[in-house]
């Protein structure tokens, strides 16, 4: 099924051949490249200017009072990797996985133009530790659910280190919100952007100032609403061996949602004197959202008899709230010259309220209908102390200890024909679930010579976490102790060519919902392997890998970059979704239950290019282009499951990247364009299951007019490509072979947005 795509993709042809304008318009210095470095300035760098020549055009010279991301990447002596607030704006991105995904090895989940669930390395969730401020975020929120202009910077860690913590297999993304800056400073946003006719507008104020004595302050907010209309296509077939006939289930439909979100964060920064400081930054999330879904579906050929609970159409309504507020509190104080200290403390609150009615009929009659009531609190306070002490000659050491606590009441009613539903009597209305992680960590950083750096630390955590369900309880206890070592070496003594190497150790932690037991019951008809039920495991443990990282870094003289970095994993208690046929409390037969299980051990490794440069640095007389390409080569094999795709989780072959921004000179106009490729995935998850998902190849484009040197106006569009997406399942239980795909067509999301800077 295809639908036609709207005639704004005309637009996007004289969107891109803008890039194609005559070389007469070039020469002025490239966006997004940084302006300094913090190294020594070169000789010829420090020599002063020759006198301009008459007629001869001189060059704009730009100075950045801040640290730039190549200088911040430079200084890690493990593997990071730096997005400045320039380039988490220049193309325009309604969300942070649409920034993410254009970074080396960097790949999301779900439609193309549709954000999702952010992997680093191409593996699955659980295996990237996502950060806000350094802090992990209570259960129900996402990163979607940030706006990018509430954003400072990101950064990428390759590899853990003890003080962000070892719960990063595949690494660890920090969110840095925005931060107070001793300056005035008025940001003001304004736009919509349209897809499938459907207008979502936005508006979002950032203000930063100064007060009293040395005082700075940041507010942050934003409001938005984003109108999605998905269609729906689902097939089925199923194969029964014994009988050798064939079932085809064919469902079409329409999805619709609004959602509604106001963010706001801040920070206020107090200088309390010449050696302490205090900052206290609030940070609140509030959204709705609402939808309707249609579906009709047909069987072939018609059961007879029909089975109990068939239908042909089925209509879901649900309205979505979600609220979070969190205030943290950061004290620093320099006891010495050698000697800082930090403390930080943090209190959350968060609220998730859910309702749905499913409204089955059969030949237009209304049969069944199920009401789902969801409402869940969950409190959380986190505690961190860090001592830093440097022993001179560019050594330094670092201890710290952590610790954080949330907890979760829900109430869920679910209703079927206005009953209670069957089978869960056991296990009740009410679920009650906390869990306590603490942790102590030291490293010691130091350089030998002016070449070598090296970084040795080690980290231990404590997890417990405890639910209980009316007759139910169930705890699990687990600890980790993470050895960690990095070392940089500089080929050359401004720095430009550098060698790094980790050797570490990192876990993957259950996550608190797998270890519930209370199950949900799946009550689609015909109850087979493709529908199970969902139910928790509380006897988990958690994943521990080894692992190494290797990488090449050469800086170049124009502000560009070439790297290349190996990684390696080694996994053992593999946590995987597994489905069987179980014997359950809740049923008076059989049921297939999907449960989390620890299933053995697997290895994964990959190989990360990148390439960032100005086009000009290679080529003479070419315009001042910057180039920004990547491209990741990964492979994976899970012990006990054979091949040929015994994968972790969700993990492609390969994921590229490549983009390209251009200012011209005769114009106030920058243009700039990407593409993000991801290759269509198979995957053997278990010994009857195999997954599938199509490849991804998302065009993006922006243009940027300077109006004046305070306002600009943002034309860009997303998903440019518009390709059909969808994920399937192939099962093979013995009994049946069981063939199923669901998803649909993507479609171009265009966006005009006002933007004025004081």
């Amino acid at each position: 099924m295809h639908t036609p795509r709207p005639s704004l993709n005309v637009l996007a042809a004289a969107l891109l051949a803008g890039a194609a304008l005559p070389a007469a318009q070039a020469q002025t210095q490239p966006q997004g490249q940084p302006q300094s470095r913090p190294a020594a300035p070169d000789a010829a760098a420090s020599a002063p200017a020759p006198a301009a020549k008459a007629g001869e055009q001189l060059k704009r010279v730009e100075i950045s009072g801040t640290a730039s991301d190549e200088s911040i990447r430079k200084a890690s002596t493990a593997s990071k990797i730096v997005v400045t607030r320039e380039e988490i704006e220049k193309f325009g991105d309604s969300t942070l996985g649409e920034v993410l995904k254009r970074l080396p090895g960097v790949t999301t989940g779900g439609r193309p133009g549709r954000g999702g669930d952010i992997r680093m390395r191409g593996m699955g969730g659980g295996y990237t530790q996502i950060l806000v401020n350094g802090e992990r975020m209570p259960p129900g929120f996402s990163l979607d659910q940030l706006p990018p202009e509430q954003v400072e910077r990101i950064e990428v860690l390759r590899a853990p280190t003890a003080e962000y913590g070892t719960r990063a297999v595949a690494g660890t993304i920090n969110v840095v919100l925005r931060e107070a800056l001793k300056r005035t400073l008025n940001e003001f946003r304004a736009g919509f952007a349209t897809e499938r006719g459907q207008i979502s507008p936005g508006i979002g104020w950032s203000r930063n100032d100064t007060f009293g004595e040395g005082h700075a302050y940041n507010l942050t907010v934003n409001a938005m609403q984003a109108k999605r209309l998905d269609d729906v296509i689902n097939d089925t077939l199923t194969h029964s061996v014994a009988a050798n006939t064939d079932s085809l289930l064919v469902s079409r439909g329409r999805s619709e949602e609004d959602r509604k979100a106001l963010n706001l964060t801040g920070r206020v920064q107090f200088k309390l004197n010449g050696t302490d400081s205090l900052a206290i930054q609030p940070f609140i999330v509030s959204s709705r959202s609402t939808t309707d879904s249609q579906l009709q579906q047909t069987t072939t050929p018609t059961p007879n008899p029909r089975p109990a609970g068939f239908f042909d159409s089925v209509d879901t309504q649900g309205d979505n709230r979600f609220t979070m507020a969190r205030l943290n509190a950061q004290w620093q104080s320099r006891l010495s010259s050698e000697t800082r200290v930090e403390a930080r403390a943090g209190v959350g609150r968060a609220r998730a309220d859910a309702h749905s009615v499913r409204q089955e009929r059969l030949a237009g009659a209304a049969t069944r209908l199920q009401e789902d009531t969801t409402a869940s609190h969950d409190n959380s306070w986190s505690a961190l102390a860090k001592l830093s002490h440097n022993l001179g000659d560019e050594h330094s050491l670092v201890t710290g200890f952590e610790a954080e606590g949330n907890t979760r009441h829900q109430n869920r009613v679910t209703l079927v024909n206005g009953a209670p539903q069957a089978g869960l009597d056991d296990f009740g209305d009410d679920l009650d679930a906390a869990s306590t992680r603490l942790a102590a960590y030291a490293q010691d950083e130091w350089s030998v010579g002016k070449r070598w750096d090296f970084y040795a630390g080690a980290r231990w955590e404590g997890i417990r976490t405890r639910s209980s369900a009316a007759t139910y309880d169930a705890r699990n206890t687990s600890s980790v102790f993470t050895p960690l070592a990095h070392a940089r070496y500089k080929l050359d003594d401004r720095g430009r060519d550098l060698i790094r190497a980790s050797l570490t150790r990192s876990y993957r932690s259950p996550q608190l919902q797998d270890l519930i037991a209370r199950p949900t019951i799946n009550s689609q008809v015909p109850h087979q392997a493709n529908t199970p039920d969902r139910a928790g495991n509380p006897d988990l443990k958690p994943e521990l890998a080894t692992g190494v990282e290797v990488g090449v870094e050469h800086y170049l003289s124009k502000g560009g970059l070439l790297s290349a970095n190996f990684f390696a994993r080694r996994i053992t208690n593999l946590m995987r979704t597994v489905t069987a046929l179980e014997t359950v409390p809740w049923a008076a037969t059989q049921r297939w239950v999907a449960r989390p299980q620890n299933i053995g051990k697997a290895s994964t490794a990959g190989l990360e290019l990148e390439a960032r440069f100005r086009l000009d640095e290679y080529f003479d007389n070419a315009w001042p282009i910057n180039v920004r390409s990547n491209f990741s080569f990964f492979t994976s094999k899970v012990d006990g499951i054979s091949g040929p795709n015994n994968h972790i989780d969700g993990q492609p072959k390969a994921t590229a990247n490549l983009g390209a921004d251009y200012r011209l000179r005769s114009l106030p106009l920058t243009l700039g364009a990407s593409l993000n490729w991801t290759p269509s995935t198979t995957i053997q998850q278990t010994l009857i299951t195999e997954s599938t998902a199509s490849r991804k190849a998302v065009v993006d484009a922006f243009a940027l007019w300077a109006i004046n040197p305070e306002q600009s106006l943002r034309v860009s569009a997303s998903n440019l490509s518009a390709m059909d997406y969808f994920t399937g399942s192939v099962i093979n239980t013995g009994d049946q072979l069981i063939t199923s795909r669901s998803g649909g067509p993507s479609y171009t999301q265009w966006q005009v947005r006002w933007e004025m800077k004081i």
